[in-house]
């Protein structure tokens, strides 16, 4: 479904991924102390299927922290041990729980997109592996059924056997799933280049929003992972490099940033942390990202 606030004259709403640790606000606020306008954060421990209880404190300290730094649209990511393409049935089973409790978590959060990787169908084969995301996902709308938050199915690079590598992969989970109203996607820079789309200059840059255009459609995308790739295109390699320290070309973050089609949708960098010659790394790519709007 688009995105209400999806305007050519929305705010560009730059954000990272930051740590919870400590509680949901300090992510908040680590974010705001950057300079950003959104995050992206786990709900829970990434490496454990199950988390605590959210308390009422914990909610009201996240939404103080939001009003209190402006921070808007915060976007939540799944577990990546989950896999709802999995043909061994008590996997899939405990993912398609864990998605579940995912969702209830952004909902008590007051969270409305979790990014979500489709899965690896571990040498089930494509089709079987897709049907089976397409199950969960249903399965997992069935049980959270009136709660405010949509699942962006990740792009992605295309490692062993990931699904969503190819734009097509994602429209025939859209397709094979009853309710598709409550996904959308979420575009990661550094996937689809590594995947073996090209972004490189202008004309490449369209040729690839016109074939997602063309398979998915561009009103799916709700949320942008802008991410820089340490190895090249068509690698299916997923390795993250800081903005303009990678192989992509700091033309293809000119172009996704000054895309009128996408105003107003979260763009969350998950680029290496740290310091570099002083300056701390999610600040420089804050600034090098800003240095290449259209004045």
């Amino acid at each position: 479904m688009p995105r209400e606030s999806r305007s050519p004259s929305a705010p560009l709403l730059l954000g990272a991924h930051m740590s919870m640790a400590g509680g949901y606000d300090r992510a908040v606020r680590a974010a705001g102390a950057v300079g950003f306008r959104t995050v992206q954060l786990f709900t829970k421990n990434n490496n454990q299927w199950k988390g605590p209880p959210i308390a009422d404190a914990h909610v009201a300290a996240f939404r103080a922290a939001l009003d209190e730094t402006g921070i808007v649209d915060p976007v939540a990511h799944a577990s990546y041990l989950i896999n709802l393409a999995s043909p061994d049935d008590a996997l899939w089973t405990k993912s398609v729980d864990a998605t579940v409790v995912e969702v209830e978590r952004c909902a008590r959060l007051g969270i409305a997109e979790l990014v979500l990787h489709p899965g690896a169908h571990v040498g089930s084969g494509e089709d079987a592996g897709l049907r089976r995301v397409a199950d969960a996902l249903d399965a997992v709308a069935a049980r959270t059924a009136g709660l405010a938050v949509t699942i962006d199915l990740e792009t992605t690079a295309g490692q062993g056997t990931c699904l969503g590598h190819r734009f097509e992969h994602l429209r025939t989970i859209l397709e094979l799933a009853s309710d598709p109203s409550r996904l959308g996607i979420c575009v990661d820079t550094c996937h689809i280049f590594a995947a073996g789309y090209p972004l490189a200059d202008r004309s490449l840059y369209d040729e690839t929003l016109n074939e997602l255009d063309r398979v998915v459609g561009l009103d799916r995308v709700r949320v942008w992972h802008l991410n820089d790739s340490v190895k090249g295109r068509a690698s299916r390699v997923d390795r993250h490099a800081g903005i303009g320290a990678g192989t992509l070309g700091i033309d293809s973050f000119r172009f996704v940033l000054n895309d009128p089609r996408f105003r107003g949708l979260p763009m969350i960098l998950e680029t290496p942390k740290g310091i570099e010659d002083g300056e701390e790394l999610d600040a420089r790519n804050r600034r090098v990202l800003l240095g290449l709007l259209a004045r």
